[in-house]
C-alpha cells in the first residue's frame, strides 16, 4: 500500500513563495498577469473589479508572499489600500509607455505582462524598474481634492465666460470683461439683440451659480492655509500647495523636491556633449503652475529675497531682457523658492536666512482670521 503524502506536507508543497501580479485596470475590466516564484509569465487574465478582489484575496492563500503593481490614474487609491488590506504588497506606479522597444503595438495584455517583468525586476533589487508614487493618506487625499475642485471650478467660469464672449463675437457684437455680472449683464440689455440676449442669459446663470460656489470654495480653501507666509505667495496658493505635497517630510534633499515640480533642465549629456534643454515638466503639474504664479509676485514684494536679488544682479549685467529670457529667471527662482519653502517648512531653515519677508496674508475672506490673530499677539 502506497504511503499517502499528509494534509500538511501536501499544503506546504502547494503553497508558492512569490507570487506577483502585474495589474492593466481599466473602467469594467482588470486584465492581470501573473508570475508564480521563477516560472513564467502566465497568459494574462480577465476579470471584473468583484472578480479580481477574490481572485487577489486566493492568492493570499496560495503564496507566502504577493506582490502587485497597478498605473496611478484616474480611480485612485482605494484599490491600493484594500488589496494592503488582505496583506498584498501594492506598489502604484507612474505611468508610462511599455513599448519599450517601439513596436507600436500595445495592448491590455501587453501592458499587463509589460508591468508584471518590471515588478518582478523591482522586487529583485532594481528599483529603477518601476516609479513608485506616494499614496497619500485618505485624510490628505479628501482636502486635496476640495482644492482640486475648486481649481475645476474657476477653469469652469473662464470657459463658459469665453462661451458667452464667442456668442456674441458670433453676431459682430464684443462683450465687456466679465460681462456675466448683474450690473455689467443688465447694461448691455438695450444694446444687444433680444436673440442674442436670450442666449447669454443662459450661460449668465450658470456663471452666477459657479461663482458663488467658488467664493465658497475660495474662502475654505483660504482659511486652510492662513499663517504667516512670504509676501507675495498668499493663502490660497501656500494651502493649494500643501495640498499637492501632502507631506513636505517626503523628500529627502533638494534635488527631490526640484523634481516633483518639473522645473529641473532637460539634459543630453554623452562623451564630450554637454547640453541643458528647457524644463522637463516631469512632477506634480499643479505645483509647476502655483510656483510660477507665485514668483512673478514675490518678483514684486521680495527684493530681499536671495534668490530674487541673485537674478536681478545678473540681469543687470547681462544681455537686454527679452520675453524669453524673463521667463526662464521666473523658472530658476521658482526651482529655487521650492527648495528653500521646503527647507523652512520641515525646520531645517529660518525665512531670514534666504531673506523672505514674512507677513499675515491679505484677503477679505481671512480678515476676521487676521483681526484674532493680532488680538492674540498683543
Amino acid at each position: 500500500m502506497k504511503n499517502t503524502p499528509t494534509s500538511s506536507k501536501k499544503t506546504v508543497k502547494e503553497t508558492a513563495e512569490v507570487i506577483k501580479l502585474g495589474l492593466d485596470i481599466h473602467a469594467n475590466k482588470y486584465v492581470v498577469a501573473r508570475q508564480i516564484d521563477g516560472s513564467a509569465a502566465q497568459s494574462p487574465q480577465r476579470f471584473t473589479a468583484e472578480g479580481f478582489i477574490a481572485f487577489a484575496e486566493k492568492q493570499t492563500r496560495l503564496g507566502r508572499k504577493v506582490y502587485c503593481c497597478y498605473e496611478a490614474g484616474c480611480f485612485g487609491y482605494w484599490l491600493h489600500r484594500k488589496l494592503e488590506e488582505m496583506g498584498i504588497v501594492n506598489y502604484v506606479v507612474r505611468p508610462r509607455n511599455w513599448d519599450e522597444y517601439g513596436q507600436k503595438v500595445k495592448t491590455d495584455n501587453r501592458d499587463a505582462k509589460a508591468l508584471l517583468n518590471n515588478l518582478d525586476r523591482y522586487v529583485a533589487g532594481n528599483k529603477k524598474a518601476l516609479a513608485a508614487v506616494r499614496v497619500p493618506t485618505p485624510e490628505q487625499e479628501q482636502i486635496r481634492s476640495v482644492s482640486r475642485q475648486r481649481d475645476s471650478l474657476s477653469k469652469e467660469r473662464k470657459r463658459l465666460e469665453a462661451q458667452g464672449s464667442s456668442s456674441a463675437r458670433y453676431y459682430a457684437y464684443s462683450l465687456p470683461l466679465h460681462w456675466w455680472k448683474p450690473k455689467n449683464f443688465e447694461a448691455q440689455r438695450e444694446e444687444l439683440p433680444e436673440h442674442l440676449f436670450s442666449l447669454l442669459e443662459v450661460w449668465q446663470k450658470l456663471l452666477l451659480a459657479i461663482d458663488a460656489t467658488l467664493a465658497k470654495a475660495t474662502a475654505a480653501v483660504e482659511l486652510s492655509g492662513a499663517r504667516l507666509l512670504p509676501v507675495g505667495l498668499g493663502a490660497l496658493t501656500a494651502a493649494c500647495l500643501d495640498n499637492e505635497i501632502c507631506d513636505w517630510n517626503r523628500f529627502g534633499n533638494r534635488r527631490e523636491v526640484a523634481s516633483f515640480s518639473g522645473l529641473c533642465p532637460k539634459e543630453d549629456s554623452s562623451g564630450g556633449r554637454h547640453m541643458q534643454g528647457s524644463i522637463t515638466k516631469h512632477g506634480n503639474t499643479r505645483v509647476r503652475h502655483l510656483l510660477l504664479e507665485a514668483v512673478w509676485r514675490m518678483l514684486q514684494f521680495q527684493d530681499q529675497y536671495k534668490a530674487v536679488v541673485y537674478w536681478k544682479d545678473r540681469i543687470a549685467d547681462g544681455p537686454a531682457m527679452t520675453k524669453a529670457r524673463k521667463k526662464k529667471i521666473a523658472v530658476a527662482i521658482a526651482r529655487q523658492f521650492l527648495v528653500d519653502w521646503w527647507r523652512i517648512q520641515t525646520g531645517k531653515m529660518t525665512p531670514d536666512q534666504v531673506g523672505l519677508k514674512m507677513a499675515l496674508p491679505q484677503s477679505p475672506s481671512l480678515s476676521a482670521w487676521r483681526t484674532a490673530q493680532r488680538k492674540a499677539c498683543s
